[in-house]
């Protein structure tokens, strides 16, 4: 019993230096109201072999990946580096969006809260530090935001949350 106070005081530095070490914050997920059930236009499941607006820039089997011929990447109006589209067993599943810039972040932030909802400005469930992840979870549709500060670059990423499910229940060992 003499020990409780060192031991508790051991555990609290402990405690506070891994809160320190930690690179990434996350800021609580944000249910999706209305959800698009698909990114954008493209309804998730759709087959974009078929769509005369993709080429298919990586095949890897039960997975291809796409670009939009001859467009600039958009998210919205807002311009962004790249727009990969990817299909599992020639099904739409996930986009994923690269970005560049701090002003952009601001941007596709904005553009992002108020098309899936607003995040909690509650002060501590912001994510701070250099790098920041947002999301959004909605029935069928997830949107995952990682911004990493220092080097002003984006990822997003939209996926399907039940298309994975159909191919794990087909016992895919590739699904995601």
């Amino acid at each position: 019993m003499g020990t409780y106070p060192f031991e508790r005081s051991a555990l609290l530095v402990t405690a506070s230096i891994l809160t320190l070490l930690t690179p990434i914050r996350f800021s609580s997920a944000v249910p999706i109201t209305n959800d698009p059930n698909g990114f954008e236009t493209i309804p998730w499941g759709s087959i974009l072999a078929e769509m005369g607006t993709f080429t298919k820039i990586d095949d890897a089997g039960r997975l291809q990946s796409y670009e939009l011929i001859g467009q600039i990447p958009l998210l919205g109006a807002i311009p962004v580096d790249s727009l990969r589209f990817t299909t599992f067993e020639k099904k739409l599943g996930r986009v994923t969006v690269r970005y560049s810039g701090q002003a952009s972040h601001a941007k596709i932030l904005t553009y992002l809260e108020l098309k899936y909802g607003p995040l909690d400005h509650t002060p501590g469930q912001i994510a701070a530090g250099p790098n920041r992840v947002y999301s959004w979870h909605g029935l069928y549709t997830e949107v995952t935001l990682r911004f990493e500060s220092g080097l002003e670059r984006g990822i997003i990423f939209f996926e399907s949350r039940t298309l994975p499910e159909k191919l794990n229940d087909e016992n895919s060992a590739t699904a995601f």
